[in-house]
């Protein structure tokens, strides 16, 4: 081509220079660049350029990809799963105002990110778990006077067998008669006691409620409301009687509030 002869006389820097950009109009505009090529090897070399460029844009576009889904993996996970809850919902057919309270919930549960947080602990040592347990715990135990006097061991003991959960304004987290299998602590929001008398009694941050029917194995003896969002951490009866037999003394700090609340519920 013309532009060769020109170049023969030039400086090694406008050689190297115009031989750069015609590779790189090669390989990265994936085509033969400024000029076709003319002979057999010039042919062959301009392929093999191209196909060098192809290999490396596309390396360069999956790397870049997996690199902006690691940036936020827990948000990508959280919107992955809300839309198979979506297509869950459509695909029953769910009225338009169980679908919007199905949204708030995830909204408030898992806000925007989702963690697999039990196989994170799992693969701990216990004194990391434990101390993780204790720094997401925190409020709860310096709201709760239960907690906030007791031996760190039992706390400790208590904390890792609880569980998350969140409930909405207007459910139902305990219902009168029922068998009780959990007790709950409320690490923030209002709940309403209803018993027969159609007393409501209230409770928030730092109370715990639920515990009577796992004392005296029997039925629910009143139903509790939550008022407003409610997060709350749950404890099974199995857990609930492993720790106490290890803490007989907190058993009976369980039942001194539990005889309280029994003789209350009586006078109504």
């Amino acid at each position: 081509s013309s532009t060769v002869p020109r170049l023969q006389n030039d400086s090694w820097g406008k050689q190297y220079s115009h031989a750069l950009f015609k590779a790189m109009s090669h390989m990265l505009c994936i085509g033969y660049g400024q000029q076709a090529p003319e002979g057999m090897t010039d042919v062959w070399l301009t392929m093999l350029s191209m196909i060098v460029g192809a290999t490396c844009y596309a390396m360069f576009i999956g790397h870049a990809t997996a690199l902006i889904q690691s940036l936020d993996s827990s948000r990508r996970q959280y919107q992955e799963k809300y839309k198979q809850v979506e297509q869950y919902m459509s695909f029953h057919k769910l009225p338009g105002d169980t679908r919007q309270r199905i949204h708030e919930y995830y909204e408030h549960r898992y806000q925007g990110k989702m963690f697999d947080e039990e196989n994170i602990l799992g693969e701990l040592s216990e004194p990391l778990k434990e101390e993780i347990i204790n720094f997401n715990c925190r409020n709860l135990v310096a709201n709760m006077p239960l907690f906030a006097n007791a031996d760190p061991n039992f706390v400790t003991a208590m904390l890792t067998k609880l569980r998350f959960e969140v409930f909405q304004p207007g459910d139902f987290i305990i219902r009168e008669g029922t068998v009780g299998k959990k007790m709950y602590f409320i690490q923030h929001g209002v709940v309403s006691i209803l018993t027969k008398g159609n007393k409501e009694t209230k409770l928030s941050d730092g109370s715990y409620f639920g515990e009577i029917c796992l004392l005296t194995r029997g039925r629910r003896t009143a139903s509790v409301r939550a008022d407003t969002y409610c997060r709350l951490y749950s404890l099974s009866v199995d857990n609930f009687n492993e720790v106490l037999e290890e803490y007989p003394m907190m058993r009976r700090a369980f039942e001194t509030v539990a005889m309280d609340r029994l003789d209350r519920i009586g006078e109504e």
